[in-house]
């Protein structure tokens, strides 16, 4: 929440980026609200006013500076850390909850009735979900209409808006120019950074794109596969900040070293993924940067943007408070070093957590490449097909209900081609599709309003889920940042190797002193290896064989 008023005055008399989306500055004399780091002139602390969110100081009357455009900072981390319904909530409504189902939509996912949602989301956060959701739809139109050659209307409803007019009145309340007028001084903008002139840029504005090959396409441009019926892609590219200081090595190089074949890869500096989104597919290219990750978007349906960029900026744990995260961990004189040595490590996540629950069942137990192969394997028998225009990504992870439906089917063919594609113990095989009845039913949820505690105990329910797969679909689909897996091999050879208790009930009571961050710990642990996991891609190593799994 909203640090003391003392503190936040310091922060912004000091222009501290530290807190930047921790809170937001709202200036009385000018009915504007900033970020803390504004370069603007400080205002005296008497005309200053703090707000939790951007939705509290537009509800309050109070427009986005267009100096240090305050819409652009990274998320609170407040919100991966918190369990509760008001951390569920929030996490629900970037993901586009309330703007594909209404706030029914949103209290029947939190479990809660719509008044009681809306009583918690105003007392703590002085916005209720639709004021929070009407903000990150201006946030999307800003994209859009800076960044793309749609036509206006297309931007009004491809960023969930239900009419123009309220369209072209949100985004002059929100920013004091029309859509129109945002587009202009974005392109006057991109001019001068063409001729070499400094220019106030937002972080997550979309730039133009680096060259690429005939067809791969340029932001807002629809691209078509080579053949009748496949996909019609619109490409934008925007940055996504994050909090200084942060380690990629392990990031980039976990999420490489564990790609499905055909779902994922690595190319030009780049992770790219194929995504299942609300509306249709997605591909994403993620690239780190200079305090910025680049993300180039394909998308189906322009509708999914905000989704996208949320499960991308999930996906790499970029909301973190790194600051807070060390210091807590090097407080322990075993891990002070490792911090020390790779301050701002991240967990990686998952841009498909559904598809993440399954994917850790199949590598129970098995290396690294062995997952790998069980996974492709279920993504050519079972997934979309996709045209990759830029790479070598062919399909979209199946969902569980495939999965269920191909189980369930009589037909000798499908159980034949079903087998092929699970050929492991069947043991293994039961307990795969134990999960994915679970997820296909909607008894286990695992998106981002997800009762943490509840998937944890639903998943342990499972016969062959041990507590290794509780806890890695914990830490990397849920999103727990105090996930911990003291039976791990590597965290335990780890442990030994720093002198720390390697039986996982001693690791347990010594991992207490590294709470709520446990995860980030098991970060540090794992990256006193020598495997590719923890390197970027494209070093020059050999990789190791890794074991990880349950004893279950």
């Amino acid at each position: 929440m909203v640090p003391d008023t003392e503190s936040c005055v310091r922060a912004v008399s000091s222009r501290d980026a530290r807190f930047d989306g921790q809170f937001f500055t709202a200036v009385r004399t000018t009915r504007i609200y900033c970020r803390p780091s504004c370069p603007a002139p400080t205002p005296r602390a008497q005309n200053m006013t703090f707000y939790p969110t951007a939705a509290a100081a537009q509800r309050a009357g109070y427009r986005a500076c267009k100096r240090c455009r305050p819409d652009t900072t990274p998320g609170s981390p407040e919100w991966d850390v918190r369990a509760d319904v008001v951390g569920r909530a929030m996490r629900l409504i970037g993901d586009g909850v309330v703007d594909r189902e209404g706030v029914p939509g949103l209290a029947q996912r939190l479990g809660y009735s719509e008044r009681q949602v809306q009583r918690h989301l105003a007392a703590e956060l002085g916005a209720g979900p639709l004021q929070l959701a009407r903000a990150q739809r201006a946030q999307t139109a800003r994209l859009l209409a800076e960044g793309t050659g749609l036509p206006l209307a297309d931007v009004a409803f491809a960023a969930g808006f239900a009419s123009l007019r309220t369209f072209n009145e949100t985004v002059q309340e929100v920013y004091a120019l029309t859509p129109g007028e945002l587009r202009r001084r974005a392109r006057e903008a991109s001019v001068r950074r063409g001729h070499g002139r400094q220019s106030v840029v937002p972080d997550d504005v979309p730039r133009p794109p680096h060259p690429a090959h005939p067809g791969a396409g340029s932001p807002g441009e629809q691209v078509v596969g080579p053949s009748e019926g496949d996909t019609v892609w619109t490409t934008l590219t925007v940055r996504l900040p994050y909090r200084r200081p942060l380690t990629p090595d392990n990031l980039f190089g976990h999420l490489v070293a564990t790609a499905v074949p055909g779902v994922e890869e690595w190319r030009d500096g780049a992770y790219r993924s194929t995504v299942a989104l609300p509306h249709g597919p997605g591909i994403v290219a993620l690239a780190p940067r200079d305090g910025h990750v680049e993300a180039r978007l394909r998308l189906a349906d322009l509708r999914d943007l905000a989704a996208a960029i949320g499960r991308c900026r999930r996906a790499l744990d970029l909301d973190a408070d790194p600051e807070a995260v060390d210091a807590a961990l090097a407080t322990d004189p075993a891990l002070a070093p490792l911090v020390a040595a790779a301050p701002g490590r991240r967990v990686p996540r998952t841009l498909d957590p559904e598809a993440f629950a399954l994917r850790a069942v199949l590598g129970q137990q098995v290396s690294t490449a062995a997952a790998r192969t069980h996974a492709a394997r279920l993504v050519r028998a079972l997934g979309d097909p996709i045209t990759d225009p830029e790479g070598g990504l062919t399909h979209v992870f199946p969902p569980a209900e495939r999965l269920v439906a191909a189980a369930e089917d009589p037909s000798e063919t499908v159980s034949l081609a079903l087998a092929a594609a699970l050929a492991m113990p069947a043991s293994r095989r039961e307990t795969l599709l134990a999960v994915a009845r679970l997820v296909a039913s909607g008894d286990l949820d695992l998106g981002a309003g997800a009762d943490w505690d509840r998937a944890r105990a639903q998943l342990a329910a499972v016969r062959g889920v041990g507590p290794w797969t509780v806890e890695t679909v914990a830490m990397r689909a849920l999103g727990d940042p105090d996930a911990f897996v003291p039976g791990d091999l590597g965290v335990r050879g780890a442990a030994g190797a720093l002198g720390l208790p390697t039986s996982p009930a001693a690791l347990t009571a010594r991992g207490e002193a590294w709470r709520p961050w446990r995860a980030y710990a098991v970060q540090h642990l794992w990256a006193t290896g020598d495997h590719e996991v923890n390197r970027m891609p494209g070093t020059d190593h050999a990789p190791l064989a890794h074991e990880e799994g349950d004893a279950a």
